[in-house]
């Protein structure tokens, strides 16, 4: 078989990129081992926030939906069925980009790859069959996958990884999340408004660590109200088997504790799908940390060769897995395309959201920049107020002198949704007062980001101005 450009993997990277490929009339292949549409579609992203929604959904109905004089008399939890509704969705999803691959006459074989030469791989389909395909060029998209601990081998059955979290047949009474990064507080926090009892252990000294501390707080604020054990500072050690439950051995500040519960969730981070394609044999060339070099435009050092989404480096995200895809294909198509990573925005779809583009306040000031920072508070929103969803604030950071928008951070609802016009304000080089001068509807969320920027600017109408 011969062919122009080979995706290798069908996630949210490849997909795309052969959809790319094709719409600048470039003949593609994608190679998928498993379902199309990767890791977020099928075990991650999609899944998790379907349960993170139904989750909210069930304590909203037992905790709040009262505040509104809506009475639910013990509301019933079906979690199997809310495992099947989760599993639905995923199906049509990937069902849905086998049409769209389809429909853009891209072909796609089944199986795994490896190379043979920097024009040829052999492909091990499902089936038993090895097809050899030439190609001129190759894009590597094939993911991630979770971090292991040697001393907890995951059997998806007490031990799981956050596949394993996502496929529970029935709900756990307890869970231990090993990890408090997006994806343990994440699917955590679910857990806790279903019922399940909660401990987080992690290294550092705080969740989600990557954040400033001012919009960690808000999170702490709900784990805290979900009653969820958080053990900072602390080390896990090793686990006992305690017949229908495990119990976990962890090193506080304190001194040792053991912690028992139903299941133990892994969740400390994610390491790139570089292994079993014959890399080293071409001279692909790896980071420190396993992940594929790559330029602006995606090239590795080998040429024709491509690398693209989690594979390629941080951030491990599927919209800038997707985004690589369209740069990586118009390459390919003589383009003079790059990639700019400062506008990707960060989302954790804990209770409240946050949403991150550009730099937080603690990046600005380690550059040594002169900043002006603001927040505006949810509760400050008509909006908030009207949906019972007043926590939070948005977070503006600003150059002091050109008053151009360096970052934004939101801690909020919809925080997820609200970003979007972080993101264009980033990309386009925004000053403050082009949000600020921006008409937007009230009564919506979305005005929280022009009241705030109006408050970086000491001019804010629903909240009073600090004094300068």
């Amino acid at each position: 078989m011969k062919i122009n450009t080979v995706v290798i993997g069908g996630g949210p990277g490849g997909y795309v990129a052969a959809i790319r490929l094709a719409q600048l009339g470039i003949e593609a292949l994608v190679i998928e081992k498993e379902n199309l549409g990767g890791v977020c579609l099928n075990v991650g992203c999609i899944p998790s926030k379907a349960v993170i929604h139904a989750a909210k959904s069930f304590y909203k109905a037992k905790n709040e939906f009262g505040n509104m004089g809506i009475k639910i008399s013990d509301p019933q939890l079906d979690f199997p069925a809310m495992i099947s509704w989760k599993d639905k969705i995923t199906q049509k999803l990937s069902s849905g980009i086998g049409g769209l691959l389809k429909g853009n006459r891209v072909s796609v074989l089944k199986g795994t790859a490896s190379f043979v030469s920097k024009n040829q791989i052999e492909v091990l389909e499902t089936s038993g069959t090895k097809t050899t395909v030439d190609f001129e060029n190759c894009i590597i998209a094939t993911g991630s996958s979770p971090i292991a601990l040697p001393a907890f081998p995951v059997d998806q059955a007490k031990i799981v990884d956050s596949t394993g979290a996502l496929a529970l047949k029935k709900l756990p009474a307890s869970m231990i999340v090993v990890g408090g990064g997006y994806i343990g507080l994440e699917l955590g926090m679910a857990y806790a408004k279903l019922g399940t009892k909660i401990t987080v252990v992690e290294f550092a000294d705080s969740v989600l660590s990557a954040f400033d501390k001012d919009i960690v707080q808000v999170i702490e604020k709900k784990i805290k109200k979900l009653s969820i054990d958080v053990l900072t500072g602390t080390k896990a050690q090793s686990f006992k088997d305690s017949g229908s439950q495990v119990t976990l051995v962890c090193e506080t500040p304190a001194g040792v504790r053991e912690v028992t519960a139903d299941h133990l969730f892994i969740s400390i981070g994610r390491k790139p799908n570089t292994g079993g394609m014959n890399l080293e044999k071409l001279g692909v060339e790896l980071d420190k940390q396993g992940f594929i070099k790559v330029n602006e435009m995606l090239q590795t050092s080998v040429s024709g060769i491509f690398a693209i989404g989690d594979v390629a480096g941080q951030p491990m995200l599927a919209h800038k897995a997707s985004k690589e895809g369209e740069i990586a294909a118009e390459v390919i198509a003589g383009h003079k395309s790059v990639m700019d990573v400062r506008q990707i925005p960060a989302v954790v779809f804990t209770d409240p959201e946050v949403g991150q583009a550009g730099l937080s306040e603690k990046e600005a000031k380690a550059k040594g920049l002169n900043i002006t920072v603001s927040r505006f508070p949810y509760a400050a929103i008509g909006r908030a107020l009207t949906t019972d969803e007043t926590d939070g604030f948005v977070k503006f950071i600003s150059d002091a002198t050109t008053r151009e928008v360096l970052g934004i951070t939101i801690v909020g609802a919809n925080a997820s949704d609200l970003i979007s016009e972080a993101c264009l304000a980033i990309e386009m080089g925004a000053f403050v007062e082009d949000i600020a001068l921006t008409v937007h509807p009230h009564p919506t969320f979305g005005e929280i980001l022009m009241e705030a920027a109006k408050g970086n600017l000491g001019e804010a109408i629903h909240m009073l101005n600090p004094k300068h």
